[in-house]
């Protein structure tokens, strides 16, 4: 038994999510430029071979990080979204759930706020380009069914309820961010009361 443990590998020490996690620190303080393979390996005191091994290139680095930060919004705004059984209720929780979500995770929502394509989208391969598009579809269709749910499903509907459950949030929250400031605390309430007023 001894020497069966004396030969079991060691866990690798930089593991993917741990180096994600750096990327985005980086990209919180110093936006998508900063996020280098090199800064990487500097922050997690990793080798560059152990980035290298998880990314090919730094194109990769960026789509996987602006892919994880989306994915994890993405799960829990479509959460919301179809958590309640009234399409008002889950429209003003959507809304909510965007700046509640954004408090909790500052350096992830700085990041999102720099958009896909400041992350490279133009040179992801495929595989990544698929995975950004299917989130998107599925929050847009989401979205076009809250819209058909309350009576109306033309797209001049859909861009109101997008314009109120996204848009709207999604600003206020810049809106602090890059004045560098906190949310307040009634952001949240803000939020809702706007979603609300649109979707009457």
């Amino acid at each position: 038994m001894e020497g069966t443990l004396q030969y079991m590998p060691r866990p690798p020490r930089f593991e993917t999510p741990l180096l994600l996690d750096a990327a985005v620190r980086l990209a919180a303080t110093a936006g998508p430029s900063g996020v280098t393979m090199s800064a990487v390996a500097k922050r997690t005191g990793a080798p560059s071979g152990s980035v290298y091994h998880r990314f090919p290139n730094r194109t990769a680095l960026l789509a996987e990080v602006w892919l994880r930060t989306t994915e994890r919004f993405q799960e829990r705004y479509h959460a919301a979204l179809t958590g309640e059984d009234d399409p008002r209720r889950a429209g003003r929780a959507a809304a909510r759930q965007v700046v509640a979500w954004c408090r909790a995770h500052p350096d992830e929502a700085a990041l999102l706020l720099h958009g896909a394509e400041e992350f490279g989208r133009a040179d992801w391969p495929d595989e990544y380009v698929h995975r950004a598009d299917e989130g998107n579809r599925r929050v847009l269709g989401t979205l076009t069914a809250l819209a058909k749910s309350l009576g109306e499903d033309t797209p001049q509907a859909v861009e109101r309820v997008t314009l109120a459950l996204v848009d709207l949030p999604v600003s206020l929250v810049r809106r602090h961010y890059r004045a560098g400031e906190v949310l307040p605390p009634h952001a949240e309430d803000l939020a809702e009361e706007c979603a609300a007023a649109l979707l009457g």
